[in-house]
């Protein structure tokens, strides 16, 4: 058995000593033909510095490292292109200075890679030097491949005074590949963000912008023929519904993919864990969730315009904007709106939907001893439709919040605050989980799918309800359980009418009441709470 490439980005050692590799090709070479000038966003750890990489080996026509690929056959080897390679990648950039300098750096080792003498100092100057020389020197078009070039703004985003000076500079050195056009053979932008052509690059209107386009929409990660092509050796015994399940679902307009990290580590231990969220910790997410009071379950229901995606820059940050452009979401669906297409998002798996609210769950209680023991608690309860102890459970939790928790945060002030609680313990647990599920009468605040139990939860503030109705009451009033009536007769499903009630004052559970739905509306069992 192979040696599997994990965190390996260098194309040429991944063909020297390893022998997973998902062909790209064919996509890289329609690339090539059909354009100029590109820019490709796709989140973290998803194979974006390999395909850079793998473009950069092409260009310098080193035939041997893709042998048995696409390319071998239909590429012109007798072409070698100079190729200027700029990742931003290593390390964290903290100041303009230290922008500078990293540039410099970059500059300095292409002069020395190609034996050129550099006469400036200016970053800027030293790059437009650097691509005309190379044209002279060689008689042949540069080709420019950045890697990672908003990695600098986003690891200062929180500092917007610095993330805008760093915006500059960067801004400062694309600007010099406009000017340059005529020296050039083909530029390619890799990142996770987008931001707008006018705040980073002033002037390369001819930037083709390929993030979702459908044509190159499996460019990066592996689509589930290639996993089963290429790994065919790794997966006997793999349940492959359940590996679709924990680490597929990403979209961009196409086939969807896998994210490459999940799947190398996976195979390699053979255990399910959330191993691509580990690599990064989500505090900013987090923070504009506090300041902007959003509203938790709503993430998995999210409609927005292609705008909305691509608006992102350092002082307008939009929340679904980050959540999608990271990664935390993605496209589940699209439709017209008159002459507007609108985009529907939602978690892409399990392991994202999972990891991240459980993280957001950590935020909201502050609190987190008993988390996991509460988590197992409330999964025992919905299997056996043990209200008591469900209700007992979330008592005990909400009344666990220490007070200063409060006293330091406004989130207990608005609505969904106890019900983004619920749904991240729900979401948690990898449970089938759907909140503000429509029906023809209104949205279930909350629908849950266990086996063969459906709860239809309904969460009220008592403060803010302005008709005074209990939780119970109105799932009751508005018929929200005719949507899964016709399920009682087939299949010996249990539906259970859920109410739950909250007081801001006593920051707790103040009515917890339950029925069971049978066969016919006048049939319901009852149980109440409080």
């Amino acid at each position: 058995m192979q040696k599997l490439p994990i965190g390996i980005s260098t194309f040429k050692e991944i063909r020297k000593k390893y022998g997973y590799y998902v062909d790209k090709t064919l996509l890289l070479k329609k690339l090539v033909d059909n354009g100029k000038y590109y820019f490709m966003a796709r989140p973290r750890r998803f194979g974006k510095s390999l395909f850079i990489d793998t473009l950069k080996q092409a260009f310098l026509a080193e035939k041997k490292y893709f042998k048995g690929l696409f390319l071998e056959q239909n590429w012109d080897w007798a072409q070698k292109y100079p190729v200027i390679h700029i990742s931003f990648g290593a390390g964290v950039i903290q100041s303009a200075r230290h922008l500078n300098e990293v540039i410099n750096y970059n500059m300095d080792k292409h002069y020395a890679v190609y034996k050129i003498t550099n006469r400036y100092k200016s970053p800027d100057i030293k790059f437009h030097e650097l691509i005309k020389i190379l044209h002279e020197k060689y008689q042949q078009q540069v080709v420019i491949l950045i890697d990672e070039y908003d990695k600098p703004i986003l690891d200062n985003i929180t500092e917007t005074g610095i993330a805008l000076e760093i915006r500059e500079g960067l801004k400062n050195l694309y600007s010099v590949i406009k000017d340059c056009d005529e020296f050039l053979k083909f530029v390619f932008f890799t990142g996770v963000s987008k931001f707008s052509k006018v705040s980073l690059f002033s002037g390369l209107n001819n930037l083709t912008d390929i993030t979702l386009d459908h044509r190159y929409a499996t460019l990066c990660g592996y689509t589930h023929p290639e996993l089963i092509h290429t790994f065919k050796d790794r997966l006997d015994g793999v349940d492959q519904d359940k590996i679709k399940l924990w680490y597929d679902g990403y979209s961009f307009l196409g086939e969807t993919v896998y994210n490459p990290y999940d799947i190398l580590l996976y195979l390699d231990s053979g255990v399910y864990k959330n191993y691509w969220f580990e690599t990064a910790t989500p505090s900013f997410l987090i923070k504009l969730i506090r300041e902007r009071k959003y509203f938790v379950p709503r993430i998995e229901d999210i409609k927005a315009t292609e705008t909305l995606l691509s608006s992102f820059d350092v002082d307008v940050i939009e929340l679904e904007t980050l959540l999608f452009q990271t990664g935390y979401l993605t496209i589940t669906g699209r439709r017209q709106v008159g002459a507007r297409e609108i985009y529907e998002l939602g978690y892409p798996n399990l392991e994202v939907k999972m990891s991240l609210t459980d993280y957001i769950l950590h935020y909201l209680l502050k609190e987190t001893s008993n988390k996991e023991d509460n988590k197992i608690a409330i999964y025992e309860a919905l299997v056996e439709a043990d209200f008591d102890k469900l209700q007992t459970v979330f008592h005990s939790l909400f009344a666990s919040i220490p007070y200063n928790w409060y006293v330091n945060n406004d989130l207990d002030k608005y609505e969904g605050y106890y019900a983004s609680i619920f749904y991240c313990y729900f979401a948690a647990l990898g449970i089938d989980v759907k909140p503000e599920d429509p029906t023809n009468h209104g949205r279930i605040d909350l629908t849950i799918k266990l086996d063969r139990h459906i709860y239809l939860i309904e969460f009220k503030v008592i403060e803010l309800d302005q008709n005074k109705n209990k939780a119970l009451a109105q799932i009751k009033t508005k018929k929200y359980f005719e949507k899964y009536q016709a399920l009682l007769h087939s299949d010996d499903y249990k539906i259970f009418l859920v109410g739950v009630d909250f007081s801001r004052n006593e920051k707790n559970i103040v009515g917890f009441e339950w029925e069971r739905l049978k066969n016919s509306f006048s049939a319901l069992l009852n149980k109440n709470g409080f």
